[in-house]
């Protein structure tokens, strides 16, 4: 039995996760994620899928974060009628996450066209989808416990593996009956060993291919206890209350902002960190939250996370007006707002406020995509753009690694032996070219398969899967003239480093008469 493999995103990028197989009995997806990072990858989410909607068979779903599970209102919107199997999880938070997602892509827009409009710009854009869209592509949900195989369609079996990346999340395991049958494991987003809310990975053995992330896959982290993230979570906590200054925690709503909160509390109630409000600043992290809570009998502290997450040292901020006013409050406070590569959502009138003081403090606790605000931040920049505004960065920025819900390379290259004896070919996704080229010298060093069997798709390409045999590729045209650069820093990046150049230049500059000599070299350079 041979099957067609699409990578339709993720591939040498790490947002915009789907998979297409095609059995030529059945299409199906694996995920259909929203692309995240510079804005030339983002403007794919705009654009057809390349396949049909309507001839999809199911979708399985292995997690709800939404560069995973992002584009599946729009797939509904576009005439998918089958059905989305995810966990029950991974379904709950969903129905919060995708029309959330929804209502973010309708204020934009909104704000987008009245912004077009005072430039006197023509065209009015359309979001995605709406909010409303979302709880329609809710009905085509199918929860399915883990562990228990389902028979989404004539001669395919599936099951769900625990991830130990986030609540509900999972890899999937399928099979294409034959004879042979073919077996297949797409490994979702893996989690650490340990650290998390959530328990380590699991996964079968004996497989032909693998899918596996390289999110992390050229770092080798240093091994981050509980209590030594706890530690250095709690020094940040005393900066910022030492100097009184707004410590702001950009996160995302979901998994990383119960966690870090859940620490908090702890340090708190411990002596360790001066009590203060912990402000979840994000409608979505409380809704979110109210799920952590449904399923904390899942989770190894599940008990104790539920306790701190209803602690009154935490205050929930519905109201945008009082988020702004939030934003404005001046003194030692914490704030923890989406999102978390600080892109989009009310982080960003945060950072607007408190990114030029030098008593406030930016702590970062996940993934930072090549091309975001927080990417920027992360690697030192001291002047940003923000919604077309420059904002000098005087704040002092942190990196915290502990809270990764990702695995690092030697994570990823175990996780990856483990599923040993793989006889196929092991396809290295959701990872920048970095990421890819580590982890795959830690598979060739392990020897689980030969070197030419190590695979870095770009986007839209195309694999013929067999039992037993190396993947063929399929040449077939891509959404991108350059599939391979996508995902890079793109010319929207340029522009803003570049606007930023001349503002420098023009402040540097000793004299007026300097000052419109230069401006005289730019308006000739563009004409």
């Amino acid at each position: 039995m041979a099957v067609t493999l699409t990578f339709c995103g993720a591939a040498r990028t790490v947002t915009g996760s789907c998979l297409l197989f095609d059995t030529g009995a059945t299409r199906f997806l694996v995920d259909c994620g929203m692309f995240q990072g510079p804005k030339t990858l983002k403007a794919l989410n705009h654009e057809p899928f390349p396949f049909d909607p309507r001839g999809i068979d199911f979708v399985l779903l292995t997690h709800a974060h939404i560069d995973h599970s992002g584009l599946l209102p729009k797939l509904v919107k576009q005439g998918f009628r089958g059905r989305i199997h995810a966990t029950p999880a991974t379904t709950d938070l969903c129905s919060v996450m995708l029309p959330d997602s929804g209502h973010i892509q309708e204020t934009e827009v909104e704000q987008l066209n009245r912004r077009n409009r005072r430039r006197g710009r023509d065209g009015v854009l359309a979001p995605i989808y709406t909010a409303a869209d979302a709880e329609r592509a809710m009905g085509a949900f199918s929860p399915i416990e883990p562990g228990a195989w389902l028979t989404p369609g004539k001669g395919i079996r599936a099951r769900w593996w625990p991830a130990g990346h986030m609540l509900g999340a999972a890899s999937i395991e399928i099979e294409v009956a034959g004879p042979p049958a073919l077996r297949m494991l797409v490994s979702g987003d893996i989690g650490p060993d340990i650290g998390g809310l959530q328990s380590g990975p699991e996964g079968p053995a004996g497989l032909d291919h693998v899918i596996c992330e390289s999110t992390y896959g050229d770092e080798d982290r240093p091994v981050v206890t509980p209590e030594a993230r706890r530690a250095e979570l709690a020094k940040l906590v005393r900066w910022a209350a030492e100097r009184q200054g707004t410590m702001l925690i950009p996160s995302f709503a979901v998994e990383r902002a119960q966690e870090v909160v859940f620490d908090l509390v702890r340090l708190m109630q411990e002596g360790l960190a001066p009590r203060a409000l912990i402000h979840i600043d994000s409608p979505l992290a409380s809704r979110a939250t109210r799920i952590f809570t449904r399923h904390a009998a899942a989770m190894p502290e599940g008990a104790a996370m539920r306790d701190a997450l209803a602690s009154p040292l935490v205050r929930h901020v519905q109201d945008a007006n009082e988020s702004r006013e939030l934003a404005r409050a001046q003194g030692f406070g914490i704030v923890l707002a989406g999102s978390g590569m600080c892109e989009a959502g009310r982080i960003r009138h945060h950072l607007k406020q408190h990114l030029h003081e030098a008593n406030a403090l930016v702590t970062l606790v996940g993934y930072q995509a090549t091309g975001t605000l927080g990417r920027l931040l992360q690697d030192g920049a001291r002047r940003v753009r923000i919604q077309g505004e420059t904002f000098g960065v005087a704040a002092r920025i942190a990196m915290m690694q502990g809270y990764s819900g990702h695995a690092d390379g030697p994570e990823l290259g175990r996780w990856i032996a483990a599923r040993g004896p793989v006889s196929g070919g092991v396809f290295l996704v959701h990872g920048e070219e970095e990421a890819i080229e580590g982890l795959a010298k830690r598979v060739e060093g392990r020897g689980i398969v030969p070197a030419d069997r190590i695979l870095r798709p770009v986007l839209d390409q195309s694999y013929t899967l067999a039992p037993g045999a190396a993947p063929v590729a399929i040449a077939a045209p891509g959404r991108r003239g350059d599939a391979a650069a996508v995902g890079r820093p793109d010319w929207h990046n340029a522009r803003a480093a570049l606007l930023l150049g001349i503002e420098d230049a023009i402040e540097r500059a000793p004299d007026e008469a300097s000052r419109s000599a230069l401006l005289e070299r730019l308006r000739q350079a563009l004409q």
